[in-house]
């Protein structure tokens, strides 16, 4: 169940040679409504979007077999 103040993040997915890319897109957050609040550092060409629970730590490993790209974060970007 997703609580009024969670923070989820945001992916978009491609598909590339050796199976799925995933590329953070940015945060979301859970209003008291259970609406969400899109932060969104990218677009992605296909317009699809992923939100998923943000990991707990920064080093947890990427769901097998998926490739995780940089984190914005890495460039400056907000979370």
């Amino acid at each position: 169940m997703l609580m009024a103040g969670k923070r989820l993040a945001v992916f978009s997915i491609r598909e590339g040679k050796g199976g799925s890319i995933w590329v953070r897109a940015g945060s979301a957050f859970v209003n008291k409504d259970g609406s969400l609040n899109l932060l969104l550092d990218v677009l992605p060409l296909d317009g699809k979007l992923h939100v998923r629970e943000a990991a707990e730590r920064r080093d947890a490993p990427a769901p097998a077999p998926a490739r995780y790209a940089p984190e914005p974060e890495a460039a400056g970007a907000h979370s």
